[in-house]
């Protein structure tokens, strides 16, 4: 009923970003088509098998076989991308507005901690991307001493926002439903544009760590592991925990880690 509205309602642009993440027709893992939540691993989930990334051109019947396996390794991945996504700090709930919703004391503390941790992995940083809001700018300043040299840039698709109704509702926390509207179709287009396989490019595995929110971080692991994008609510995420994709060359995804924060001491814990 909700992509009906959707469809019924919205703009062509919107409605088709939601059918992406829809239940939606059935379709074999060779097609380029938006993948479908059916319980079977959809092999074009990030639209990057190499066969959709070829020229339509480059694909006819005149070329052998041999010729047509040659072009399709120039487009197959080669790399892993492991992706750590890290909530933001606990920061300043009762700000009138973005830029007064400061980092806490505390919040201050846990930046610092997960700062540490992410460095003594000893991980070759590719860079950090944040979101453009306070609270994530704010926390990344403070995790990005302990990686001196990691490139940061800031995008406004990765800000805090209501990605899809929940299934089941919630009684306290009820947005308008016009939001979802509105930061729906922003928050599909972050995870089209963060998670996906590596480029054909790309040569050596690469490590990113992206910092924003707790909404966000949950849509995007939903869609990454091809689950239902409404259960994303099901789970919690504490302030400045850990969560950790690996995205396989051949476009499989697994998550190594879930919100992790047992690098912090308990009476650092906070999840506002």
């Amino acid at each position: 009923m909700y992509l009906r509205r959707v469809l019924l309602g919205g703009s062509a642009a919107t409605a088709a970003i939601f059918a992406a993440v829809a239940v939606g027709k059935k379709g074999g893992d060779s097609t380029c088509t938006a993948p479908a939540v059916t319980g079977k691993w959809h092999r074009n989930w990030d639209r990057r098998e190499p066969k959709c990334l070829m020229n339509p051109s480059e694909i006819n019947s005149e070329i052998g076989e041999e010729e047509l396996k040659s072009r399709l390794n120039k487009y197959k991945a080669k790399a892993t991308r492991h992706i750590f996504l890290i909530r933001h700090s606990q920061y300043k709930l009762d700000g009138k507005t973005d830029a007064d919703r400061i980092l806490t004391c505390l919040g201050r503390e846990q930046a610092e901690l997960t700062g540490q941790r992410l460095a003594c992995l000893g991980l070759k940083y590719n860079q950090i991307v944040h979101s453009s809001m306070t609270r994530a700018r704010e926390t990344t300043e403070i995790i990005s001493k302990y990686l001196p040299g990691v490139k940061k840039s800031s995008s406004d698709l990765l800000r805090e926002g209501a990605p899809i109704q929940p299934e089941p509702p919630v009684s306290h926390w009820k947005p308008d439903v016009e939001q979802y509207y509105v930061d729906g179709p922003r928050i599909e287009a972050a995870f089209r544009n963060f998670i996906h396989r590596a480029d054909p490019k790309q040569e050596e595995d690469s490590y990113e760590i992206i910092i924003c929110h707790a909404n966000v971080i949950r849509y995007l692991v939903c869609r990454a592991l091809q689950l239902p994008p409404q259960a994303w609510l099901r789970m919690s995420l504490n302030n400045c925990s850990i969560t950790y994709l690996v995205i396989r060359p051949n476009g499989n995804v697994s998550l190594r880690m879930l919100g992790d924060s047992g690098f912090m001491p308990p009476e650092k814990l906070s999840r506002t």
